[in-house]
């Protein structure tokens, strides 16, 4: 069974290089396929393809500046593997990574895995999948990172990091938000997605990737872009007492009131009334479920 790993690739200078360095110096049994998806770098970081690694099995895409999400869901147009593997391009791998991480979905316990995220840099950090963390009276709607356990389980948000997905899974959810023009929310959307839709998302802590852990990103995010992804995820998956509290948070950091009607404008209601017609839980049973109050 094939699967296409998908690096989506925005201005990365060496850490795209050293990532497929890793990948290949290490021990891989199970059959794949590389997808390199540059979206509109403007610092060369994809140049050294064109005469290195030639005889691999390497695909290179070039985007628009379309971002993070689509850019994902450009490369998984190309893929032809059952099984999509995202990863960021400033990743270090270990030996068997790949086939470890796979195994429970071709047993069929899981749609979707992520294997435990360490950082490069700092050993003594090692993340296990993430939780919401939400806290309203200062303002925050963010990921937190799970402990660990020696045992595959269930996570309530794949981080973006490094992930596998069933493909007939990936399509039948619509991928990743076609309606998010820059990097912010998209793996916690597309995690949600997956839960009130009936899959699953689980963790794989018997192998890791080491990950770049980066306080900025390396091209311009508006925060009012952050905060549109933000809303329109509430939009799309939260009942109308949560997008109120989301509401209520932007406020103190961007013009709320105009990034609700791009939402709006953008057809966030549209999209809304089709998923409602395909989900099988409803935001309250995602909340109960991971016991965060929000």
């Amino acid at each position: 069974m094939l699967a296409s790993i998908i690096f989506p690739v925005k201005n990365e200078g060496i850490n795209v290089k050293n990532t497929l360095e890793s990948f290949f110096s290490v021990e891989i049994g199970s059959p794949y396929e590389i997808i390199v998806v540059n979206d509109q770098s403007d610092d060369h970081c994809c140049d050294f393809l064109r005469d290195q690694f030639l005889n691999k099995n390497i695909t290179v895409v070039n985007t628009s500046g379309v971002g993070a999400a689509n850019a994902r869901n450009a490369g998984a147009e190309k893929a032809n593997g059952s099984i999509l593997v995202f990863c960021d391009a400033h990743l270090e791998f270990e030996d068997s990574w790949l086939d470890r991480l796979l195994e429970p979905i071709l047993e069929g316990t899981c749609d979707s895995i992520t294997p435990a995220i360490g950082a490069i840099g700092n050993p003594n950090f090692i993340g296990y999948g993430q939780t919401l963390w939400v806290n309203e009276r200062s303002n925050k709607f963010r990921t937190h990172w799970n402990t660990k356990r020696d045992y595959l389980f269930e996570t309530a948000v794949l981080p973006g990091g490094c992930f596998a997905i069933r493909r007939d899974v990936f399509e039948d959810v619509g991928g990743f938000e076609t309606g998010f023009p820059t990097w912010g929310h998209e793996d916690v959307e597309l995690s949600i997605k997956l839960w009130l839709f009936g899959y699953n998302c689980y963790v794989q802590p018997k192998t890791k990737v080491l990950h770049l852990f980066r306080k900025v990103q390396p091209y311009k995010i508006e925060l009012e872009d952050y905060y549109y992804n933000l809303l329109r995820l509430a939009y799309l998956h939260f009942n109308p007492s949560r997008i109120q509290k989301i509401r209520k948070m932007m406020i103190k950091h961007t013009k709320s009131k105009d990034v609700e009607k791009r939402v709006i404008q953008n057809g966030a209601m549209e999209k809304k009334q089709v998923y409602l017609k395909k989900r099988k839980f409803d935001d309250d049973w995602y909340f109960r479920r991971f016991g965060v109050e929000f």
